[in-house]
């Protein structure tokens, strides 16, 4: 009987061995054949699943905005009722590079930005889209909170502060904690305790 292909996960076996040689090896370093041996997959299988290196980039940004948002979704799912400002700090929270899986999260996504500067297609969805809808998140739960000042301009300020504070937490300048301090007390004048 022939083995039946598990396509959601071949796909994902493979962006996420771009993502590696990203993290590793710099955005600069990926191609159809490094993301293939990386995988531990044929450079045939990946062109089958994405048609060209360009498919791939934007599926593996896909990818790495929805695990994004998931990973948010889980810090919510460990708060108890959570207030306007326990679900921001949650948000500021997954923000910052604090781990392993966050750290190549980051790098990646900040590489796919500066390439984004060059490439019109990367600057697309969801590179645009997933920002976006961040910052209309944010926007609803300052005003939910009555937050000093105009809710969407905080949000798209506190999104900077926190995009800002997450480069230089990646490039060792400040401590994730020290990043954090820094929005919560950005927070506080916002949206008090």
């Amino acid at each position: 009987m022939p083995r039946t292909a598990d396509h959601d996960a071949r796909r994902a076996q493979i962006i996420d061995g771009l993502v590696r040689v990203a993290a590793r090896d710099g955005l600069h370093a990926v191609t159809m054949r490094s993301v293939a041996a990386e995988a531990g997959v044929s450079l045939r299988l990946v062109q089958y699943y994405f048609e060209s290196k360009a498919r791939l980039m934007n599926a593996a940004l896909e990818r790495l905005e929805r695990q994004s948002r998931e990973r948010w979704a889980a810090r919510l799912a460990g708060l108890d009722d959570p207030s306007p400002r326990e679900v921001v700090e949650a948000l500021l929270s997954e923000a910052l590079p604090t781990d392993s899986e966050s750290r190549a999260f980051h790098q990646v996504w900040t590489s796919y930005a500066v390439l984004a500067l060059t490439e019109p297609s990367l600057a697309a969805q969801p590179f645009v889209d997933g920002p976006d809808r961040l910052e209309r998140q944010l926007a609803a739960l300052f005003a939910e909170a009555g937050a000093a000042g105009d809710p969407g301009l905080e949000a798209a300020r506190l999104l900077a502060l926190a995009h800002g504070l997450g480069t230089s937490v990646l490039v060792g300048r400040r401590s994730a904690e020290s990043a954090m301090e820094i929005l919560r007390r950005h927070l506080d004048e916002v949206l008090p305790r």
